[in-house]
């Protein structure tokens, strides 16, 4: 793969792959390792708190001289002070999701920071740009964690945005390997975004009851679950039947929130719980039979 395009210029990267940044998994190891391999790789703050982010950006300064980003969830309580730390750090890349990304545009744009925001529909795609973001990525049901409501594929939300808008898209959703990637950059995308394939790798914060889930299920073990309170694909296990017992019998909300409680993430992905845990997982998971390293995945991916 030898592709100059927007995504690579902006990023100043080599291949137009993004590492997703995703919780419990996505720490200073894995960001740092993607992006010596010429990707770009993010630091997940979803899953941490103010220091602890701060320790990271510092140690994926210290592991890597290119390109690194933060992604911050807008729907954290302590998503203006995580932007804070993102600033005092001086990280110059900023993938916002979950929120509207309008909120926190000006403070990083007056600092010649590139904000993307993840979108899962036309609407959101239109208003990012709208308030100045320099990219969208474009999150297709078929991802592992949260979605949007809409379930649109990843191919129909990736043409209703190369149709529409002018900044670059990065498509995301099930995307584990080069035929995947050759194939969306050809229908529209500037750039592609994997989760699940780096989540499983040797350099994630992950347990590795959890990798070791994802390198043995196959495309029909992922459900959807949680469309009342947050839409969100995982791999099925005890919890994610419960949970669809529950909808199926018509539970509220709360009802809903209180079975989820805080921490079922973190119990699934860096606690290893198989059974009681969230085990977030995109439909690429077929395509992942082991757990290699960050630069044996750009081996194979790039070709």
């Amino acid at each position: 793969m030898d592709i100059i395009n927007s995504i690579t210029n902006m990023f100043n990267i080599k291949y137009p792959i993004i590492q997703g940044g995703m919780v419990w998994v996505s720490g200073w190891k894995l960001a740092s390792a993607v992006s010596n391999c010429g990707g770009l790789g993010l630091v997940g703050s979803g899953s941490m708190k103010l220091e602890l982010l701060r320790e990271h950006i510092r140690k994926c300064k210290a592991a890597t001289d290119n390109s690194f980003g933060v992604n911050v969830p807008l729907l954290r309580s302590d998503a203006e002070d995580l932007i804070k730390v993102v600033i005092d750090e001086n990280v110059k890349i900023v993938f916002t999701s979950a929120g509207n990304p309008a909120k926190f545009i000006d403070v990083l744009k007056e600092r010649d920071i590139i904000v993307v925001h993840v979108v899962s529909n036309l609407k959101q795609g239109l208003k990012a740009e709208s308030v100045g973001c320099d990219a969208v990525v474009g999150e297709g049901v078929e991802a592992g964690g949260h979605n949007g409501l809409d379930e649109l594929p990843m191919m129909e939300l990736l043409k209703l945005l190369s149709k529409n808008l002018s900044i670059p898209i990065i498509a995301a959703g099930g995307i584990a390997d080069e035929n995947n990637i050759q194939s969306v950059l050809q229908n529209g995308a500037d750039g592609i975004q994997i989760g699940t394939l780096f989540a499983a790798t040797s350099e994630s914060s992950a347990h590795i009851n959890y990798k070791n889930v994802i390198v043995n299920a196959r495309k029909d073990d992922t459900t959807l679950i949680l469309k009342k309170i947050g839409l969100t694909r995982a791999i099925k296990n005890t919890f994610t039947e419960k949970i669809a017992k529950l909808e199926n019998e018509g539970a509220t909300s709360n009802e809903l929130k209180e079975l989820l409680g805080a921490k079922r993430e973190k119990l699934g992905i860096f606690e290893g719980d198989l059974a009681e845990g969230i085990l977030e997982a995109g439909q690429g998971v077929e395509k992942i039979v082991e757990i290699l390293s960050v630069k044996e995945v750009f081996d194979r991916l790039i070709v």
